[in-house]
C-alpha cells in the first residue's frame, strides 16, 4: 500500500468513480464534474493497494490562510485500517500555518475528525445548496 501526496495524472476517471461510488456518493453521478474538481483541488493525497485507489482526500484553499477539506473516501474494504488518518495527517502538516481548517463532518465521521483535533467551529450552524444526496 502507497500513500501518493500527488499522483494525479495516474489517476483514470474510472478509479474515482469505483471508489465513490462504493462509499455511495452522490458525486459519483456527475463524474466529469468530480474528475475535474478532484483534479484542480489546491491538494489531492491518494491511497492506493497496487493499482487499485483505495482512498484519497482533495483540500481546497486560496493558498495562504484558508483550507477546506471537502473529501476524504477509504473503500469500505479498507476502512479502519489507519488509511484515513494517514491522509489527514498529511493535510493536516501541509496546512498546519494556516488560520482555519474547514470541513463538515456527519455521521460516523464527526467523532474521526475529533480526534483529529477538530471541533466544532462556535455558535455555527451548518448551511449549504445542494444538489445531491446524502454525499
Amino acid at each position: 500500500m502507497r500513500i501518493e501526496i500527488s499522483g494525479r495524472k495516474d489517476i483514470k476517471l474510472e478509479d474515482i468513480i469505483r471508489l465513490y461510488k462504493a462509499n455511495n456518493w452522490s458525486s459519483s453521478e456527475k463524474p466529469y464534474e468530480l474528475y475535474n474538481g478532484l483534479m484542480n483541488s489546491h491538494s489531492l493525497i491518494t491511497a492506493w493497494n497496487g493499482d487499485e485507489l483505495i482512498g484519497l482526500g482533495n483540500a481546497i484553499s486560496d493558498g495562504y490562510l484558508v483550507v477546506y477539506f471537502p473529501h476524504l473516501l477509504i473503500h469500505p474494504d479498507y476502512q479502519r485500517k489507519g488509511i484515513g488518518r494517514m491522509i489527514m495527517d498529511k493535510m493536516l502538516e501541509k496546512y498546519k500555518d494556516f488560520h482555519m481548517q474547514v470541513l463538515t463532518a456527519d455521521g460516523n465521521s464527526i467523532e474521526f475528525y475529533r480526534k483529529m483535533g477538530f471541533k466544532k467551529a462556535g455558535n455555527t450552524q451548518p448551511m449549504w445548496i445542494y444538489k445531491g444526496k446524502e454525499h
